[in-house]
């Protein structure tokens, strides 16, 4: 059976499919997780600086940002299941390589096919869901999806750490390979097939939207450190982003999602989406720096942490079900408004007042779960079912903006006072989105 029926698949092999969708999303979380905890080791083992060693991770993200759109429309065009079958693909082999790798550059190489790997499996992830579930379903089976990336990066930390215990820094690569085979194997026969439509890829197109969104995120990253840098990178982004626009603009499918920017929802949606993501981004990179300082442990940080991504885990199916039976952005405008009044209380409350903390925490989970899950809904939904590989793709892609906006903004922020002016900025972003969740409803 194929997965462009409009019921979706039957409930017995809807579950398998679901899963084995799950488990790949998953290896890309534990990834990132696992290894932010091995960088120290990492740079000690290389004999590298952490401005160095930060560049594990950029050549990855810069890889994942500049392709993700790119992949969706090679999945559109050959197949959903094909292109994220060959994304696990690659993922899994890279990652072996990254934990042989000889050299830093080596392993820089390899972190950067990882990330072609990735993207192809972050890009088509939504759309794969929405072919699987019937409609009245999506947003349950959204949920559900958000509940494995909240749990999957709540024990990512605490995995990284067990791995480290009894094995060197490299072996966080491959610890995470079983699943993403598992899942690229039963996925060949469980995810649903939904066969592509032949058009012409473009490379043009593809080429100045890999250099716009590198570009950008190189200079985001660049701008403290090195501003001679970072100007003519973003520069030379903005003008790659331009020629891109300009290109698109004539396609009557284009590479860039424009056709589905032009529809009310899923712009607005989408402008939510980054502005959510900084937020989330400023909170869980502010509050390990703010307690830190105020003298708790890397595993005490860890456990008082831990309430945000379980309730964004536990919370995202409810919200999921929610979003199903009320269709309504009242739960998104919410969300911004639990997690604007937890960024509130972080920044006012002393670090050592724990319980305050969690319970800060606690309700940040809630409104970031509150959320995402409808407002994943309302993108993927709006969208027409033909272009679910674009949507999915541009929904990728405004999460990892949001992420690098909010990553970059945290570095000011810290430049200039502390982890407090983060989580302030923080309440302007998370304010911000749900004003457009709510301009979105009344329109």
């Amino acid at each position: 059976m194929s997965g462009s029926d409009a019921d979706g698949l039957p409930p017995g092999r809807r579950g398998l499919a679901s899963a084995c969708i799950a488990a790949g999303i998953t290896v890309t979380v534990l990834d990132a997780a696992m290894l932010n905890i091995a960088l120290p080791s990492a740079a000690a083992d290389l004999g590298l600086t952490p401005a160095e060693a930060v560049w594990i991770v950029n050549a990855y993200q810069i890889t994942v940002v500049g392709t993700l759109i790119p992949m969706a429309a090679l999945g559109e065009i050959f197949g959903f299941r094909r292109v994220w079958a060959w994304g696990l693909l690659v993922f899994s082999l890279a990652a072996m390589v990254c934990s042989v790798a000889p050299s830093f550059e080596a392993l820089l190489a390899a972190r950067m096919v990882q990330g072609l790997g990735s993207a192809a499996v972050m890009s088509l992830t939504a759309g794969l869901v929405r072919h699987t579930y019937p409609a009245a379903q999506l947003g349950r089976a959204i949920g559900v999806n958000s509940m494995t990336v909240g749990l999957a990066s709540a024990a990512g930390p605490s995995l990284g750490a067990a791995v480290l215990a009894v094995a060197p820094w490299p072996a966080v690569f491959i610890a995470h390979v079983p699943l993403g085979v598992a899942a690229l194997i039963l996925g060949l026969k469980f995810v649903p097939r939904v066969p592509g439509r032949r058009r012409p890829f473009d490379i043009t197109a593809a080429g100045l939207n890999v250099a716009a969104f590198g570009l950008v995120f190189l200079g985001m990253d660049l701008l403290l450190h090195a501003p001679w840098v970072a100007v003519p990178a973003l520069l030379g982004g903005m003008l790659c982003a331009a020629a891109l626009v300009r290109l698109e603009m004539a396609r009557p499918v284009p590479l860039l999602p424009l056709d589905l920017l032009r529809i009310r929802v899923v712009r607005f949606a989408v402008s939510a989406s980054v502005l959510m993501f900084a937020a989330h981004m400023l909170l869980v990179i502010s509050l390990p720096f703010h307690l830190s300082a105020a003298g708790f442990s890397p595993v005490q940080i860890g456990l008082i942490i831990t309430p945000y991504p379980l309730a964004v885990g536990l919370l995202g199916p409810i919200a999921g079900r929610w979003a199903d039976q009320a269709n309504s952005p009242l739960t998104c405008v919410l969300g911004g408004v639990f997690l604007a009044t937890a960024l509130v209380i972080l920044a006012v409350v002393p670090p050592t007042m724990v319980w305050a903390v969690c319970g800060a925490l606690l309700l940040a989970g809630i409104g970031f779960a509150g959320f995402q899950s409808p407002n994943n809904r309302a993108m993927l939904s709006a969208a027409p079912r033909a272009r679910a590989g674009s949507a999915g793709g541009m929904q990728a892609t405004a999460r990892v903006l949001g992420q690098s906006t909010g990553a970059v903004t945290a570095a000011a922020c810290f430049t200039l006072a502390g982890p407090w002016l983060g989580f302030l900025c923080g309440v302007g972003f998370a304010l911000a989105s749900s004003t457009l969740s709510l301009v979105r409803g009344r329109g």
